[in-house]
């Protein structure tokens, strides 16, 4: 087995934070809350977990992060849907965030005269 041919059970995705690894229950028991949470977070559309060909809810270790980041703001006291829409604030502000740093780098230095 080797780095570019990965074989086995998770066929190369041990390392992929994208890859729906975790059922509901696991992921409840890892975040240290109930099923029910997820699925409030999911019918918030906060994430929206993959379906296994059984239609079980699955997992990837990014959305367990997003989950864990709402249930730090549930046990502060904030309701689930409130939760839910700051995280996704927080997130689009990060996006432009980045963005408006690559919009300055491809502008260059400040003040320097440009090709007229």
């Amino acid at each position: 087995m080797t780095a570019e041919n990965p074989t086995g059970p998770l066929g190369g995705h041990l390392d992929d934070d994208d890859y729906p690894a975790y059922t509901m229950g696991r992921a409840a028991e890892m975040l240290g809350t109930t099923p029910g949470f997820l699925r409030a977070i999911g019918e918030a559309r906060l994430i929206t977990p993959l379906r296994s060909e059984g239609g079980h809810r699955r997992y990837s270790r990014y959305q367990l992060r997003v989950a864990a980041r709402a249930r730090e703001l549930v046990d502060q006291g904030t309701p689930v849907e409130a939760a839910c829409r700051i995280i996704i604030l927080e997130d689009q502000l990060e996006e432009a965030q980045r963005l408006n740093d690559e919009y300055r780098r491809a502008a260059g230095p400040a003040g320097a005269p440009t090709a007229d």
